[in-house]
């Protein structure tokens, strides 16, 4: 293999395409921002199209097991006629196939970056995503079998994705041990850019000089992505909704979500929601996150 994949994994809603526009910025040697809509850092990794491409053959004769299973090998001809490193997006939790192996395969993955966000304003921008409640948006980020494109009675763009739980997503790749890895929190994409990016940049072999990282930032500032979508128009939104971009901020939930809404959410999810610094010692939602150095250096305990 003369290649190897970077996985961009997330929850949805967490940060994925802000990331892939800064990537795409900081790889483009052109002095303009890249169009929102050629932000080609590579196929999403359940792209029907990707996948039948490499198959040879329409994925639709197969049931979803019977994709899944084909999946990896799909990734390691990939990486087999890669010239060089490839940055793929994925929603996918890091999950086992019944044959014992996972879907993800180690030996075609260079690395995995994780995005996490805080799922008290993941609760608020799925729901946009998905047009529903937010009532609905908690249900579905508590379910450990969710997913995305399931129906085996229709045809989506996108092969079946299993989310599992908010939670489950998150310890499925954050605990995979057989991969090289780097977790990333999306506020401290916020609330401390240029360390956070410069650390992404280097773990995913890209430049890491200041100026360069600075450029790149400015170039996908939230405001500019959505008055790119606003005079463009944006490919990955969906026609049932207004816009893809937003608000981006961080705390929204503290002005958007009920007292029984945010319960809820941490009655779910307080193990992985402290683990990340999300939560105080009482297990109460914190209006600033803790940050990653704090909870590394044992300041609070996970």
């Amino acid at each position: 293999m003369s290649g190897g994949i970077y996985w961009l994994a997330s929850y949805p809603k967490s940060g994925n395409t802000w990331m892939r526009a800064f990537i795409a910025n900081l790889r483009n040697e052109q002095p303009e921002e890249i169009d929102i809509n050629e932000i080609n850092t590579g196929a999403i990794a359940s792209s029907r199209g990707w996948i039948d491409e490499a198959l040879g053959f329409d994925s639709s004769d197969l049931s979803h097991d019977e994709i899944d299973l084909l999946r990896p090998n799909v990734y390691r001809w990939y990486v087999s006629q890669a010239e060089g490193l490839e940055y793929h997006k994925t929603h996918d939790a890091y999950t086992i196939l019944p044959n014992g192996k996972p879907m993800i395969p180690a030996d075609a993955t260079t690395g995995a970056l994780y995005l996490v966000r805080n799922p008290l304003d993941v609760a608020i921008s799925f729901a946009h995503h998905n047009n529903c409640s937010i009532d609905r948006s908690i249900e579905n980020m508590g379910a450990p079998d969710f997913k995305f494109c399931g129906n085996p009675n229709r045809l989506d763009k996108q092969l079946r994705q299993r989310l599992l739980s908010w939670s489950g997503h998150i310890l499925s790749w954050a605990d995979a041990t057989d991969l090289n890895r780097l977790v990333v929190r999306y506020e401290d994409m916020k609330l401390n850019p240029l360390a956070t990016f410069t650390q992404v940049a280097e773990f995913l072999q890209l430049p890491t000089e200041r100026e360069q990282i600075e450029d790149a930032l400015e170039k996908c500032a939230f405001d500019k992505l959505q008055q790119q979508e606003k005079e463009k128009g944006f490919n990955e939104k969906s026609p049932k909704h207004k816009s893809f971009f937003r608000k981006g901020i961080v705390g929204d939930w503290q002005e958007t979500l009920t007292t029984e809404q945010i319960e809820r959410i941490v009655t779910d999810h307080h193990v992985v929601m402290r683990r990340f610094g999300y939560l105080d010692a009482e297990g109460n939602p914190l209006t600033h996150p803790v940050t990653l150095e704090a909870l590394q250096q044992g300041i609070v305990q996970p």
